[in-house]
Parts: C-alpha cells; sequence; structure tokens
C-alpha cells in the first residue's frame, strides 16, 4: 500500500510577490520574495518534490509514475495528465488582469490543457478587492477599444473580499487578484494565461510585460459570470470537522475543515487527497504509520489508503479530483 507523503513546493518569484510564505509558512528560500508556492504540481514549469521517507529527493511526477495510475484513482483515469495544481499566492502588488483559456483552445494553441480555478481566501488586508468578470455586457469592439486606451477597469466588477471568502473562476473569466491578499489557488494543471492590463509594469528584463489580446479576444467571456460552482455534489463525510465544501467541478473538488480535536476521513478508490494546511499542527494517522504537518505544508495521499485521521488543531484545504 502507497502511504501518505509530505511534499517541497517549487517557489516562484513574480515581481508581484511579498514576503509572507517565507516569513509566516515556512518556505525557505534565498529568493528575495516569493509570489507563489506550488504545493501539489507535476507541471513542465515545477514539479512538487518528496519530503521524505524512501522516495526523498523524489519529484511527486516521477513517482506517480513508477506507482500506477491506482495511486491516482479511478477519476483521474480521464485526464492524460496530472490533474491538479494547488497553490499558495502571495499577492503583495496586484496581479494582472486575465483570463484563462478552455481546454479546446489550449490544446490547440498552447499545446497544453486549459485553466478552470477556484480561489479561497486566506488572508486579507482591509479594502483588498478581486476583479472577476464584467460587471454588464461588453461587446468585442469595446474590450478591445478599453484594453488599448486603459479604460478596462472601469467595466470589470470589483469586488470587495475577506478572509474565508471563495471563487469559481471558470475557464474564459477575466480575473485578478488584488493586492493585500493571501490565496490558495485550486486548479488544473495548465500555466496558459493572457494578459491583457497590466499597471504600466516594467518586468525584469526593464520592458513592460507582454499582453495577450488577440488571444484573450478570442477565449473572453463578455457577459457577467457566476462566481459559485454551478453543481455541488452530496458532501463527503469528514467525521468530526467543521466543513465546508468550496466548490465541486468536473476538474476537482475542495473543502474548508477545520479541526479541534480529531477528524475522520477515506481516500477510496476513486480519488488521491492532498491536504494544504493553512494554520495550526495536525497529525495525521493510517493504519500504517502516521505524520505530523503544519501551517504551510501540504500532505500527498494516494488513493486506496483507505481510512485516515487527522489529530490537533488547524485549518486545511482538502483537494481531490
Amino acid at each position: 500500500m502507497h502511504e501518505p507523503m509530505k511534499l517541497t513546493a517549487p517557489l516562484k518569484d513574480y515581481l508581484w510577490g511579498g514576503t509572507r510564505l517565507q516569513d509566516e509558512y515556512g518556505k525557505h528560500t534565498e529568493l528575495p520574495k516569493v509570489a507563489e508556492s506550488w504545493e501539489l504540481a507535476c507541471h513542465r514549469d515545477g514539479k512538487s518534490v518528496i519530503a521524505g521517507g524512501a522516495a526523498a529527493g523524489e519529484t511527486l511526477e516521477a513517482w506517480l509514475t513508477r506507482a500506477g495510475a491506482e495511486a491516482l484513482g479511478t477519476r483521474a483515469a480521464q485526464f492524460p495528465y496530472f490533474p491538479l495544481l494547488i497553490k499558495l499566492i502571495d499577492a503583495h502588488d496586484n496581479l494582472s488582469v486575465q483570463v484563462h483559456p478552455s481546454d479546446d483552445y489550449a490544446l490547440r494553441v498552447e499545446g497544453e490543457y486549459g485553466k478552470t480555478e477556484l480561489w479561497y481566501v486566506v488572508d486579507a488586508a482591509p479594502g483588498a478587492e478581486i476583479l472577476y468578470g464584467f460587471a454588464h455586457a461588453l461587446a468585442k469592439d469595446e474590450f478591445r477599444r478599453r484594453i488599448a486606451d486603459n479604460t478596462l477597469l472601469e467595466v470589470v466588477r470589483h469586488v470587495p473580499v475577506q478572509k474565508g471568502d471563495a471563487f469559481f473562476i471558470p475557464a474564459g473569466t477575466l480575473h485578478a487578484i488584488g493586492k493585500g491578499l493571501l490565496i490558495c489557488e485550486i486548479q488544473q494543471s495548465s500555466n496558459a494565461t493572457y494578459r491583457v492590463y497590466d499597471y504600466g509594469r516594467i518586468g525584469t528584463d526593464g520592458k513592460p510585460r507582454d499582453l495577450h489580446v488577440e488571444k484573450a479576444l478570442d477565449v473572453t467571456s463578455l457577459v457577467p459570470v457566476s462566481m459559485r460552482a454551478e453543481q455541488l455534489p452530496a458532501m463527503d463525510e469528514f467525521r468530526g470537522a467543521e466543513v465546508r465544501l468550496l466548490a465541486a467541478c468536473p476538474y476537482f473538488t475542495a473543502y474548508h475543515l477545520r479541526v479541534d480535536g480529531m477528524c475522520e476521513s477515506t481516500a477510496g478508490a476513486d480519488s488521491f487527497h492532498c491536504l494544504t494546511i493553512l494554520a495550526g499542527m495536525l497529525t495525521l494517522t493510517w493504519a500504517g504509520g502516521e505524520l505530523s504537518a503544519v501551517k504551510g505544508e501540504s500532505v500527498f495521499i494516494p488513493a486506496h489508503l483507505g481510512q485516515y485521521m487527522l489529530h490537533g488543531t488547524g485549518e486545511l484545504i482538502l483537494s481531490k479530483v
């Protein structure tokens, strides 16, 4: 039987990042700032590394190749790639206004899958906001014009946010994370992103960062979009925890759990679980052993593990296919 494993995340030092992931979430690095920590990743642009045990130092992707499809579960069999990418995001400054393509478009144009995603707001500074779609329906010509004359922010929907909010972002939805937000992002395993507005910032090469206007015009939904997943399934059972179902879609299901004492769950044949610890310390026990994880750490639990327990006090995001 395969056992749970803690993961070491690849880190990204994009120019809008801060230092909270180093200072508060235990991300050890010589980088001056960390914008993103890829907590669960088997992507060409970043791969999780197993942190301990017999496979320590091996990428999760390589381990899964050896372990076979059973470790991922039956739901993952529909995907020809590892299906999830989970990030912690520290937005010290505003992220660009951007959009992600659908699977069909991304496969045809980018050679990878599209991106539907979920944001869980781990923390928010007073007055923080996100941008989410348009305030009203827009014609494509007006979208193009407002990109060109830098008036796009006048027609996007500005949404005030606070700690604990969750937002579901289907592919094709124009969006941006605002400064002062710490986000846990659950998404398809894709890095296909089209920027349309970047506040006039200069990149590390001394030039304005590239925009991807024509591709964005191809894929952006120009009508207001719902901020919730369309269908929420019956809740999985997590005895002993305060549970909130954040979103469920064909690509992933995600929960927020608050544990104070003990919580029981099961990783069955359908899907692996990923636990991303947002606060506190929790000890994971199962028939073959135990491990502890603290704020800022993530644990991969293979499918077919069976029943497991979480002991302690903490908060986490549980993600599965």
